[in-house]
């Protein structure tokens, strides 16, 4: 017959006829009164269930067991391999019937903390460009509205246009490249306009030859503004290749996505843009890597500049600026944080009197500056205020 554990009660013993039961010896004075359960021997944990067919079960979360020298409302330690027991104090012993959050079950998974927010979980990169705004703090509630019969007639409208130019790119593609620009200018505009916001556009770009176009980014609104301007290769995040409608319009208009999440992706990137580059085509990019609402900036990343120092062309600096009715600067266009590109959709259809301002600033030559630090400070100096950026809105 095994010996029982100490601090356990003693099973009763068959005892023969006639014989009498040895009473058990009364603990010490100064004893830790025993657990209300035995503690597991760390053997049986990892034992199978008998007739379950299944292989050692999971070792469950620690135990906590009191410290012999501790007093009744000392901390409990922990003692890996086991659950959890009560404490010595019946204070802090769990209520029947009531569960401990940080408890697990045996054989179940770790408990994982529930968020107070929705959305998909992301990870947060060192390098990847992010942005301090959000549609709650940065976005504009208080302007004047359109009604919602006006802005559903424009929604339908906006889409009706997108529709028609992805079913038209394969025959615009086929036309001379003078009449293929014009209609894409053209097009783009009509883009901005069925979504009731009218334009302003001054300057002109280098109407030829390989360039590199770079401006701040606010909103969806800005890559056909940038196209209205000339006719690009719009540089992307992979994400946009998924969205509806607008990415596969991307797609077919030779986007050049980039895994932002990949940093060892971005050499084969900056050679793919320099090589376009060479060619004769022109890049558009928004080189902040994310965007703003409008009311501060970002600095602008290097990475996109040396294609344009290794293909030895010019940079075209565009400042893009979002009105309202008043002549005030307008948030309401912003794209940004969480928000969803149907919310964004349906902000600049019901916004009344909105203008887009787009001002094509002096051309960079090629060549006048050694490195890429230095022509993108010189590029970002072009499209709005050079001072550092501060993440937070002025």
């Amino acid at each position: 017959m095994s010996t029982p554990r100490t601090g356990a009660p003693h099973p009763p013993a068959l005892l023969g006829p006639g014989s009498a039961a040895v009473p058990e010896p009364a603990p010490p004075a100064d004893a830790v009164p025993s657990p209300r359960r035995p503690v597991p021997d760390p053997s049986e944990d990892s034992r199978p269930t008998p007739g379950s067919g299944q292989g050692p079960r999971p070792v469950a979360g620690p135990v906590r067991v009191a410290r012999p020298d501790a007093g009744p409302a000392e901390t409990l330690r922990t003692v890996a391999g086991h659950g959890r027991l009560p404490a010595t104090d019946p204070a802090r012993a769990p209520r029947p019937g009531v569960r401990p959050v940080a408890e697990r079950r045996r054989g179940a998974g770790p408990v994982r903390p529930r968020r107070t927010g929705a959305g998909p979980v992301r990870t947060a990169s060192a390098w990847l460009p992010t942005a301090p705004c959000s549609p709650r703090d940065c976005v504009e509630s208080g302007r004047p509205w359109t009604g919602a019969i006006r802005a559903a007639l424009r929604l339908a409208a906006l889409l009706a246009v997108v529709v028609c130019g992805v079913a038209l790119v394969p025959l615009i593609a086929r036309l001379p490249d003078g009449s293929r620009r014009r209609w894409i200018r053209r097009w783009c505009l009509a883009v901005v306009h069925t979504a009731g916001v009218r334009t302003r556009i001054t300057g002109a770009a280098p109407p030829a030859g390989g360039v590199l176009i770079v401006s701040d980014h606010v909103s969806w609104l800005d890559i056909p503004l940038l196209a209205a301007v000339r006719p690009a290769r719009m540089v992307a995040k992979t994400e946009v290749r998924g969205w509806p409608v607008a990415g596969a319009l991307a797609a077919r208009g030779g986007t050049l996505f980039i895994d932002r999440d990949r940093l060892r992706a971005l050499p084969g990137t900056v050679d793919e843009v320099a090589a376009t580059l060479r060619g004769g085509s022109a890049v558009a990019a928004f080189p902040e890597g994310s965007t703003w609402c409008g009311r501060g900036r970002g600095r602008y990343r290097r990475a996109l500049f040396q294609a344009a120092l290794d293909a030895g062309v010019p940079v075209q600096p565009v400042r893009i600026r979002y009105l309202s009715g008043d002549g005030t600067a307008s948030t309401a266009p912003a794209f940004v944080g969480e928000d969803s590109l149907l919310a964004s959709l349906w902000r600049v259809v019901s916004a009344r009197g909105l203008v887009a301002e787009v001002s094509v600033r002096p051309l960079l030559p090629a060549g006048a500056h050694r490195d890429r630090r230095s022509l993108a400070e010189a590029a970002r100096g072009c499209t709005g205020d050079p001072g550092p950026p501060s993440g937070t809105h002025g």
